[in-house]
């Protein structure tokens, strides 16, 4: 029999949540799981909302930051990105439950923003700038990671003739993407967070002119990912 703790109390409610979404996954389902009684929970887990706020915590401490200590913002926000979708594409009943919670006190969540901001603002993001669009590409992200979980197919037109643009336009997507051996939820990640990303060095960029400090740094072309497994 496992020793009951705060960990594994959250992980079975991850676990739940993948299996049987929000409503799934509270005290007592989760004690059943366990087989011991509800009130054993409480000895580990205050409730419900400090499960939840675990939950998160247990996946930020998932999506590593050390890359924000020593490649340039950009670069790392890139990383970045890629680790934190694939974290959130493996449980994505959870995008929606956590997308709007608060941030708990001591949270892992805080300093994992705490990390990707310091090193925007060493980069020279305007205080007042930066969390706004790291909320930005944030936002883009938890949608990509749930683009991730869905059908390859979700957006296939069928025989219909009524929408020529798209069905060609679908249809050519599939064979390149076919051809490339490429997810289409990829392939939108990519042109996505690319787009993002020279859009934020435009920002930056504008920012230190109006500032009167010069244009940002010059960022080399992004080069197609080689398959790392993220």
């Amino acid at each position: 029999m496992r020793v009951l703790s705060r960990r594994l109390i959250i992980e079975t409610g991850l676990r739940l949540i993948d299996e049987r979404g929000a409503d799934g996954a509270g005290m007592r389902a989760i004690a059943a799981e366990l087989g011991v009684r509800p009130s054993a929970l409480y000895n580990h887990v205050a409730g419900r909302a400090e499960l939840i706020a675990g939950v998160r915590e247990l996946l930020s401490d998932r999506i590593p930051t050390g890359v924000f200590e020593h490649e340039p913002w950009d670069e790392a926000l890139e990383e970045w990105a890629h680790h934190y979708r694939v974290a959130f594409a493996a449980h994505p009943s959870t995008v929606a439950l956590l997308a709007v919670l608060p941030l708990a006190e001591e949270s892992a969540t805080t300093r994992m923003y705490e990390a990707v901001i310091a090193a925007m603002l060493r980069a020279g993001w305007p205080r007042d700038r930066a969390l706004t669009a790291l909320v930005a590409l944030e936002s883009f992200i938890l949608g990509s990671a749930l683009d991730l979980a869905a059908a390859d197919d979700m957006l296939d037109p069928g025989p219909r003739t009524d929408v020529p643009a798209f069905a060609v336009a679908y249809e050519a997507r599939r064979a390149a993407l076919a051809a490339a051996g490429q997810r289409p939820a990829d392939a939108a990640f990519e042109l996505g967070l690319r787009a993002l990303l020279a859009g934020l060095r435009a920002e930056l960029a504008a920012v230190r002119e109006e500032a009167g400090s010069g244009p940002a740094r010059p960022s080399a072309p992004n080069a197609p990912r080689p398959a790392t497994g993220r």
